[in-house]
């Protein structure tokens, strides 16, 4: 289990706009090059997606909940390229006064090989890491 969270300089509504997108999450993690909805429809719960990694990798996910109004979504990986099995995710924001959010990011997930369950929790902390830190750069 790894729990990963940042303070942003900006408005939990600001923050949300830009992560909120489950068909783009490109848009602010810097190891997706593309991201295509492929089954159902953006911020619908069933919309599968698949992700495209910069080194050509493939992740393949399912929303599993949204609530805009709460500012979080759920996800899991039906397929993947990263060595974990039975991943199960959330991200949260929340108001953290005038212009301040914090936005945690949350997964769960079993190691594909069980002598691996030190590489699947390095992989997917670094996974929350790397986008958490481009999200506030890109923000603030």
């Amino acid at each position: 289990y790894v729990v990963k969270s940042v303070n942003v300089n900006a408005s939990a509504t600001v923050t949300w706009d830009k992560i909120s997108k489950f068909g783009d999450l490109g848009a602010w993690h810097p190891a997706v090059a593309k991201t295509e909805i492929t089954a159902g429809a953006e911020g619908k719960k069933g919309a599968k997606r698949t992700l495209t990694l910069q080194d050509g990798g493939k992740i393949n996910e399912k929303l599993t909940a949204y609530n805009a109004k709460q500012k979080t979504m759920s996800y899991i990986i039906t397929d993947s390229v990263l060595p974990v099995t039975a991943y199960a995710s959330t991200l949260h924001v929340y108001s953290n006064g005038a212009d301040k959010s914090v936005v945690v990011w949350e997964g769960s997930f079993l190691p594909k090989a069980p002598a691996d369950e030190k590489a699947a929790s390095d992989t997917i902390a670094g996974v929350y890491e790397g986008g958490l830190a481009n999200l506030k750069k890109i923000l603030e």
